[in-house]
């Protein structure tokens, strides 16, 4: 299975320290990319949590963002004095620089984080709630991530059982695209009064077919259609090669425009190419 890299999955627990919560939100991207927003207390999570994201994600995007609602029943507020001086003695050196300086208000003090602390919880045991917590939400963001990844592969599979139908319908129409015009040759040249020698009219319908054979492009249409298949049943990280193999059928939808003579033969190669386009749109969210 093919995995999207767009999900977003929320989990939250509540113990002794308060209310955890984890937000993580997952886009496309060309490699794994994490951003933590941790509160303070909490910053020793960051390499845990970045290990974690590295053995369940190849590629993404992915925004970590964890909340702590501390309970503050039953606990007191101190002053962590030694901050406190360190704030005070800040605000003195700026105030020493500045002409008729406001008084400093203690109550902005207060306010200045890691002055004013409740009673702490252990923390030890509030990092691996943390963490076990971060471990749920990674797995339901991975489920997120599959459950859209299923949907990608759905789509295109459709687009491509559509290709394999326009390649096939083109193989049917070349001999036909070359009797209509052989007809055309004969009917203008009738309709100019001019003698046709059979011989030269073969000859220009022999360079004709040469320059207008796709029986290569088609067949190499298929095989990427193949392909396609093969790497969307086999899963993983799947996306780069898939994004390659976009680019080879795109080409060879190019070198049928390029050798259409009919508009039946154009309007199959522009067919194709819309086809391609909405697939490589769908392959740039694919882990």
């Amino acid at each position: 299975m093919v995995h999207s890299m767009t999900a977003f999955a929320r989990v939250e627990s509540t113990g002794p320290w308060g209310t955890l919560s984890w937000e993580l939100r997952s886009v496309n991207h060309r490699y794994l990319e994490p951003h933590l927003r941790l509160p303070e207390a909490l910053r020793d999570l960051e390499g845990g949590v970045r290990d974690a994201l590295r053995q369940a994600l190849a590629r993404g995007k992915v925004e970590c963002t964890l909340r702590l609602a501390e309970a503050t029943a039953g606990k007191s507020l101190q002053v962590d004095r030694e901050r406190a001086a360190q704030v005070v003695a800040a605000a003195e050196a700026v105030a020493a620089l500045i002409q008729s300086p406001a008084a400093l208000n203690p109550l902005e003090v207060l306010a200045w984080p890691g002055v004013l602390v409740a009673d702490a919880a252990d923390p030890q045991a509030l990092n691996a709630a943390a963490l076990q917590l971060f471990g749920q939400a990674l797995d339901e963001l991975k489920s997120g991530r599959a459950r859209e990844g299923a949907a990608l592969a759905a789509l295109l599979e459709e687009r491509l059982a559509a290709i394999l139908a326009e390649v096939d319908n083109l193989r049917e129409l070349v001999p036909q695209m070359l009797a209509t015009q052989r007809q055309k040759i004969e009917t203008r040249c009738a309709e100019l009064k001019v003698e046709l020698d059979p011989q030269r009219l073969e000859q220009e319908l022999v360079l004709l077919a040469q320059k207008s054979d796709v029986a290569e492009e088609l067949d190499r249409l298929s095989t990427h259609v193949r392909e396609v298949r093969r790497v969307l049943k086999a899963g993983g990280a799947a996306g780069r090669r898939l994004d390659f193999l976009m680019q080879e059928l795109n080409r060879e939808a190019n070198t049928l425009g390029s050798k259409a003579f009919d508009p039946r033969s154009t309007q199959a190669a522009v067919n194709l190419k819309v086809l391609i386009e909405q697939m490589r749109e769908q392959v740039q969210n694919i882990e």
